[in-house]
């Protein structure tokens, strides 16, 4: 059984893309990660080495300590945090036990640079109703928790981009677009390398919602119908993905726990026949 202060595989695991997620902090050395530059789920990097200077910026968060194997380097730095007040536990086995058990890893070929502050920047078209608001979702739960989205005229988004940094997403003629009958939502879970069956069924939804193809799943209905009751709700595009938020993580968890599961009214009483 694992000590108080470890967090195995399987229960990184359950956590990885919900709301309760720690934050995940890298710190394997320059050569192992060289090795294998993928990284954990919203995992950020740090310099284990200067832990003094940098452990402030997690105080009061619940955090998860990778490094190679579990051992040294993430023990250190996980004692560190503690003596910061930080709610923090090392991954027992380290990167290595993850990688066995066949965890998601982000592929970094296409994570843009962050900015001074250590966060990715997004721009796209304002009023925003499906694939706008599922990217920043994926985004934030999967690559950058910390992750900023600019919502802007839609004739500006790539001077936009150009002036502040920003990478540009879900308009014709970039990187992060649809692609045949692919939505932007599909085009990021495979670039980021992050297909696995809860999110594949989240995109066929996505895109039966966005391109009118309602027929690719039951419910894309719904997430129609839901996204476009938000849009009428909100006049800012930022409160509006803060409010959708939770919406897709329900579809997240139902995706990976509960397609099984029905519900219907009234209950079977206690012994009762068929």
């Amino acid at each position: 059984m694992p000590s108080p202060d470890i967090i195995t595989v399987a229960q990184l695991a359950r956590l990885t893309g919900t709301p309760e997620a720690p934050v995940i902090i890298d710190v394997r050395t320059d050569e192992d990660f060289a090795q294998d530059p993928r990284v954990l789920p919203g995992a950020v990097r740090r310099d284990f080495r200067a832990v003094a200077s940098w452990v402030d910026d997690f105080r009061g968060r619940d955090v998860a300590i990778v490094c190679q194997r579990g051992l040294k380097l993430s023990q250190g730095v996980a004692a560190w945090l503690r003596h910061a007040g930080t709610n923090t536990e090392t991954l027992e086995g380290g990167f290595e036990a993850w990688v066995a058990a066949g965890g998601a890893l982000v592929k970094p070929d296409h994570v843009p640079k962050r900015d001074a502050l250590g966060r990715t920047v997004w721009v796209t078209r304002a009023r925003p109703k499906i694939d706008r608001i599922a990217c920043p979702w994926l985004i934030r739960r999967f690559v950058d928790p910390g992750a900023v989205f600019l919502f802007v005229a839609p004739s500006e988004v790539e001077a936009v981009a150009d002036r502040f940094g920003a990478t540009p997403f879900d308009i014709e003629g970039v990187f992060w677009s649809h692609r045949g009958p692919l939505c932007t939502f599909d085009v990021m879970i495979e670039e980021f390398g992050l297909r696995s069956a809860a999110l594949l069924r989240l995109a066929l939804i996505v895109r039966g919602a966005d391109t009118a193809a309602l027929d690719l799943a039951p419910e894309a209905v719904g997430l129609l119908a839901v996204s476009l009751g938000l849009s009428r709700m909100f006049r800012d595009d930022l409160a509006q993905l803060d409010a959708a938020m939770p919406l897709y993580d329900a579809f997240f968890r139902w995706a990976r726990d509960a397609t099984a599961e029905t519900h219907n009214w009234p209950a079977a009483k206690p012994g009762a026949t068929a």
